[in-house]
């Protein structure tokens, strides 16, 4: 009883959290603050499968340089880095990856604007390691928006939560100085680790960092959770660890629709006008 009371307040929190954020750009916009504004396109629909509740799907953050790129019509470069769940282990084709998908969902959604995604995973990395090698991909990439998939290989080899809060603030605040926006695409939900305290911690820990630094956070515990309670569909491969087919459907989903509403949030960083790249 206690944990559906807490989960339906964090609910109604986020629910309070997104409509606040989102007159608070309509005001704006009316007031003509010298923001660039477009018109916020529908988002993106889910598949029967993939439905779960908007606060379960993410917690939502601005974009402000996705919002000034989106103004300007300019082609959007997505870098996508993270673990297994980011490289499609577990699909039944390179195409079913989730960043392959997500492009075509973008594509779709702000029509006639070009988004390039660009899949950098690596399978079985933790935070640390995605770190060290963020800084150069974003100088050899040069994008508008990184996607972060993170922590679940962080809490299945223990990581010590303070090393993993440390890696990723740093890298967040990194990643804000030289004006790109981040997404989180947080821990996935299996069976195995609903009672691993370890596990629980890391994804609280990512909570925390998001609402923190004011960055988007994926929330795929939650979505994935929900599916699988609703017999929507078994969203993992036989492995009972990776993502099959409809779980990657369902995470591109998820990710596109968290990141067209947050494109048009007010954010309270300045578009950028030009950037300086390691």
């Amino acid at each position: 009883m206690a944990v559906r009371i807490a989960r339906q307040a964090e609910a109604i929190g986020c629910a309070i959290a997104a409509l606040g954020l989102t007159l608070g750009f309509a005001l704006a916009s009316a007031a003509g603050d010298g923001q660039p504004s477009v018109p916020p396109p529908p988002a993106p629909a889910l598949s029967p499968s993939c439905q779960a509740p908007a606060a379960d799907i993410a917690t939502p953050a601005p974009l402000p340089h996705l919002q000034a790129d989106l103004a300007a019509k300019r082609t959007i470069r997505v870098l996508a880095i993270g673990s297994s769940s980011t490289v499609g282990l577990g699909a039944s084709s390179p195409t079913l990856n989730y960043p392959a998908q997500l492009e075509l969902i973008l594509e779709q959604t702000f029509k006639g604007l070009d988004v390039v995604t660009i899949n950098r995973g690596v399978s079985g990395e933790v935070a640390a390691a995605t770190a060290d090698r963020l800084k150069t991909l974003v100088g050899l990439e040069r994008p508008d928006l990184v996607l972060w998939q993170v922590g679940t290989n962080d809490a299945l080899m223990r990581v010590g939560i303070d090393d993993f809060r440390a890696t990723v603030v740093d890298t967040l605040r990194w990643l804000k100085e030289h004006e790109i926006d981040t997404v989180l695409v947080g821990l996935q939900y299996t069976l195995k680790v609903a009672k691993d305290e370890h596990y629980r911690a890391i994804r609280m820990a990512l909570r925390d960092i998001a609402q923190s630094e004011g960055v988007l956070l994926v929330r795929r515990y939650e979505a994935m959770e929900f599916i699988e309670k609703a017999k929507a569909g078994p969203l993992l491969a036989g492995d009972e660890l990776h993502l099959n087919d409809l779980g990657y459907r369902c995470m591109a989903e998820h990710i596109a629709r968290a990141m067209v509403v947050s494109a048009f949030f007010k954010g309270t960083g300045t578009p950028r006008v030009g950037r300086t790249l390691p």
